[in-house]
């Protein structure tokens, strides 16, 4: 059986933060939509699943209709089996990784990311898998001591840390 590796860019726009996960039942869209609005009251979201029996649609839902569309075009162009994809907007991806991980279905999450990222996938003749991803740009240099003290501020700046 041959098999093809492709990558498939996630569009999205620079500010829009991205969850890229496996999970394994079709409840899974309903599952995460309800981990998300009780997380983050008010969060806008918006997310799809990859159903990989039946009729194999890209299942969605979201409380903003711009990220449900983002969700859903992208999902499609992954197309990868059991996937997930869940844009998030004036949200960060750590208000709500540990309620996504105790989705029972979720299975694992790939990355949690703003920056570009590339999806590559194995494809077969009976579908498409994750191999990994690739979450941002290479690295351009080490941290000196002027980045350190510019990481702490900035965590500060962001309320992560007092």
């Amino acid at each position: 059986m041959a098999v093809n590796f492709i990558s498939v860019t996630i569009q999205k726009p620079e500010s829009i933060n991205l969850i890229l996960g496996q999970a394994h039942f079709i409840k899974t869209v309903e599952d995460l939509h309800e981990a998300l609005v009780t997380a983050v009251p008010g969060i806008a979201f918006g997310l799809a699943f990859c159903e990989s029996s039946g009729p194999c649609l890209v299942r969605w839902s979201g409380t903003d209709q711009a990220l449900v569309e983002l969700a859903r075009n992208n999902a499609y162009a992954i197309g990868a089996g059991h996937s997930f994809l869940i844009f998030l907007q004036n949200s960060f991806p750590i208000n709500v990784l540990p309620v996504i991980r105790q989705v029972p279905e979720v299975c694992g999450i790939y990355c949690a990311t703003a920056n570009p990222v590339e999806v590559i996938l194995a494809e077969t003749a009976t579908g498409r898998g994750i191999v990994g991803v690739v979450d941002g740009l290479a690295s351009k240099g080490i941290e000196q001591e002027t980045d350190i003290t510019e990481r702490k501020a900035l965590l500060r700046r962001f309320g992560y840390k007092l």
